[in-house]
């Protein structure tokens, strides 16, 4: 059932973002440490290494305003689901397009549901090494490498575009086949092969999607991965409007220099810029 109509922001008020930090890595099947990671995007955001300008120029407090919610307090149970659907829908009764920061990939279920809540079944565009597809890996239905199974049996994606893979097994194969998921791996990849979404439009962007060369603070380094120049190039095929978004799996602990956490914030930035452009008339 979709809820009732969100309120239309206004055209003279720059969009609303709100970064939501979901600090959990308690369905990761490797290793743990992308609980850590909410913090540590926001002080790459903030730091004065940079500004706030995303490519386009748009500026994040001038052009987009970022409400940040900070981070849930999520304690490894079940009812964090139900945590955080709360805070995004309260996030879309604001008027905000949500930004969640992982925490492991299992977020994005409980956070698309909502989304689709309210807006209806979305459009996905899904970046990543893997499809994280599986029906129940190593005895976990929620594990971060089955969010996109939930999500497509729960009926909340109208379309699911994945872009990086580049770890297809059997199963996964199988699974997509199943949803009717479409793939863009990595072999032979170009921006241009990835399907124009029109929206109602959620990214997903897991940081391992990127070649670890360029984000090495993830748990699974898998080589042969995305620029970010391919990254940026893809999101600037969206049509919109983007309704909400994801950003996980940055593992500190596996970071070098902090530049993962770098690019993590930069994607911020380019997210605001992308509910920007996209916003409804």
């Amino acid at each position: 059932m979709i809820a009732d109509p969100l309120p239309e922001p206004s055209r003279s008020q720059p969009p609303l973002i709100r970064l939501i930090g979901l600090p959990t890595d308690s369905h990761s099947s490797f290793l743990r440490g992308a609980a850590a990671a909410p913090p540590l995007i926001r002080e790459a955001l903030r730091s004065d290494h940079s500004n706030l300008a995303a490519e386009s120029g748009a500026e994040i407090g001038v052009d987009v305003l970022l409400d940040d919610a900070g981070d849930l307090p999520l304690a490894e149970e079940p009812a964090d689901d139900d945590r955080i659907r709360a805070a995004v829908t309260d996030a879309l009764a604001a008027g905000a397009v949500p930004l969640a920061l992982g925490g492991d990939h299992s977020v994005s279920f409980p956070v698309v549901e909502a989304v689709a809540a309210a807006h209806g079944p979305v459009d996905i565009l899904h970046f990543d090494a893997h499809p994280d597809l599986y029906d129940d890996f190593e005895g976990d239905p929620r594990s971060h490498a089955s969010p996109f199974a939930r999500i497509m049996e729960g009926g909340h994606a109208r379309r699911l575009v994945q872009v990086g893979i580049r770890t297809l097994n059997r199963h996964c194969r199988e699974q997509a086949e199943r949803f009717g998921v479409e793939i863009v791996p990595m072999r032979g990849f170009s921006p241009e092969r990835v399907p124009v979404l029109s929206g109602p439009v959620y990214v997903s962007i897991d940081l391992d999607g990127f070649d670890p060369s360029i984000a090495p603070g993830v748990s699974h380094h898998e080589p042969g991965g995305l620029t970010v120049r391919e990254v940026l190039a893809v999101l600037d095929r969206i049509e919109g409007p983007l309704v909400g978004a994801d950003i996980v799996e940055y593992n500190p602990g596996r970071d070098v220099n902090g530049v993962t956490a770098v690019l993590a914030a930069k994607l911020v930035k380019e997210i605001a810029a992308l509910a920007l452009r996209t916003r409804l008339p």
